[in-house]
């Protein structure tokens, strides 16, 4: 069974785990405080899903905008990466406070995950996310995760909690993401439109389908628009969860979005191993390899890429860091993990295997990059 509807993620039998992500303008009133009266009645709806056997993490937004508010800082705290820090710093502590004093109330305990890109693109720190995550809910905890805005430079930032929260999802083996927003869906064109229309299953997104994507949040409060909810499915489909987009501005947002099938569902994609869906996720490249036709071709039929198929190879990297397989029209074709650096990438490249040797002055490897170690996006 698979989820192939928007009300089988409120199924325990089909979703067993489910990541929920809350955005700042949701959390946060136009005030700068917490909306607390809605959160309470999220909360309620979070319980009761623990209740009927689901196991519940938690993707938060709202420290920035919580901490600008204590500290008198301008633009929402989101004026500069200092002040977006300082806010961070401060406003931590009353969301997770917020979180733990509602779900104690339910007799549920609250648990604090403060992660970077970094934990999530690193194998080893990635396993140990997982095995963090796992214990966490097998003591029964639901786990509130957060970025780590506080340390978090521009070059180690997810910048968005939708993507986050896909990369959790991924992480903790779950089987659904649903995403709560000022919006509730995807619409065709951009909604402000009175013929746009919502589209209510995605089974791939597509070039078609990232066109679609409209600006960011209405509220500006928020750090994600529709084109990180996009990158969030495709990461989520990749690692064979759904993913959804649903209205979370009324009160009680789960149960009204599930009973009137009223959001956007993302299709899963057949599931790929836990090393193969880590992959697929990572955000950042070192490098790309350009290819032609015929390796591109050679690839979908899950052939590993080979040194004579590569046209040009761009980035530093070095033996077993992730490069990006570009096609002919530009397009990423894959992910891997490349057998060679950079410099030997560039040696070897169009050149045909019975030369290699004469090149590197030692035996070569089988490819550039081992269909092990590649998945297709």
């Amino acid at each position: 069974m698979t989820i192939a509807q928007l009300a089988h993620i409120a199924d325990p039998m089909l979703t067993p785990r489910l990541v929920v992500k809350v955005g700042s303008a949701l959390l946060v009133g136009a005030d700068g405080a917490p909306r607390r009266a809605w959160l309470t009645a999220l909360v309620g709806e979070l319980a009761a899903a623990r209740a009927r056997g689901q196991q519940v993490i938690v993707v938060s937004s709202g420290a920035i905008a919580l901490g600008a508010r204590r500290l008198g800082l301008a633009k929402g705290g989101r004026g500069s990466l200092a002040d977006a820090q300082a806010a961070a710093a401060v406003g931590q502590i009353t969301l997770a406070g917020l979180w733990a004093d509602l779900f104690a109330s339910h007799g549920v305990t609250a648990a604090q995950v403060l992660l970077t890109l970094d934990d999530l693109e690193d194998r080893r720190r990635w396993l140990n996310v997982t095995a963090t995550l796992g214990t966490l809910l097998a003591c029964g905890a639901v786990p509130v995760i957060n970025e780590n805005d506080t340390v978090a430079t521009e070059e180690i930032r997810f910048g968005d909690n939708d993507r986050l929260a896909a990369r959790v999802g991924q992480a903790a083996e779950a089987h659904a993401v649903l995403l709560l927003s000022d919006i509730d869906g995807l619409y065709d064109r951009d909604p402000r439109d009175p013929d746009a229309k919502r589209i209510p299953v995605v089974r791939r997104v597509t070039p078609d389908i990232r066109a679609m994507a409209t600006g960011g949040s209405s509220s500006g409060l928020g750090s994600g628009g529709m084109t990180s909810k996009l990158q969030a499915a495709e990461i989520a489909g990749l690692a064979g969860m759904a993913l959804a987009i649903i209205d979370g501005r009324p009160d009680q947002p789960l149960a009204q979005a599930l009973a009137d099938a009223r959001g956007t569902l993302f299709l899963a994609r057949p599931h790929k191993s836990a090393r193969k869906a880590w992959l697929g996720g990572r955000m950042r490249m070192r490098g790309f390899l350009h290819v032609d036709a015929g390796a591109a071709m050679a690839l979908g039929q899950g052939a590993s890429l080979l040194a004579a198929g590569v046209l040009q190879v761009e980035g530093q990297f070095v033996r077993g860091d992730a490069v990006a397989v570009v096609g002919p029209a530009g397009e990423v074709l894959a992910r891997g993990l490349s057998e060679y650096d950079a410099a030997e990438c560039m040696a070897l490249a169009g050149r045909n295997s019975r030369d290699h040797a004469d090149i590197l002055g030692y035996a070569p490897r089988s490819a550039m990059i081992h269909r092990d170690q590649l998945v297709l996006v």
